[in-house]
């Protein structure tokens, strides 16, 4: 079945970033399970920048990395555009940037699986 009204959410930020104590793609990552968002994938990249960090990469030797993780979440786009109002005050809020882009996209697929 192929729906069109679907989009995808990408947030992109830093793994040290928080809000609060928590880690700022975890705190994510929960929130949109609670709003019954379709689905999140959290990425960390290997090697990245943003407008206002030095280029971070990753080292074998290194303990703690911060790197760039990039948060994407779809789900129809009524739904993710009042998900990003409900969280845009934290994110605004928030001491470091972050990029957030909002794109249509077409599924091809939904099939769902049996949980264990």
């Amino acid at each position: 079945m192929e729906t069109s009204d679907n989009a995808i959410l990408k947030i992109y930020a830093s793994s040290t970033d928080r809000i609060g104590s928590k880690l700022f793609y975890e705190y994510l990552v929960h929130m949109a399970k609670d709003q019954g968002m379709a689905g999140v994938t959290v990425y960390r990249g290997i090697m990245g920048f943003g407008q206002s960090s030095d280029i971070n990469s990753s080292k074998f030797w290194e303990l703690t990395e911060k790197l760039p993780v990039m948060i994407e979440i779809i789900d129809i786009k009524t739904k993710l555009d009042n998900f990003y109002k409900l969280i845009e005050p934290e994110l605004l809020g928030m001491p470091k940037g972050c990029l957030i882009t909002l794109e249509d996209i077409t599924v091809r697929l939904q099939k769902s699986g049996r949980k264990n």
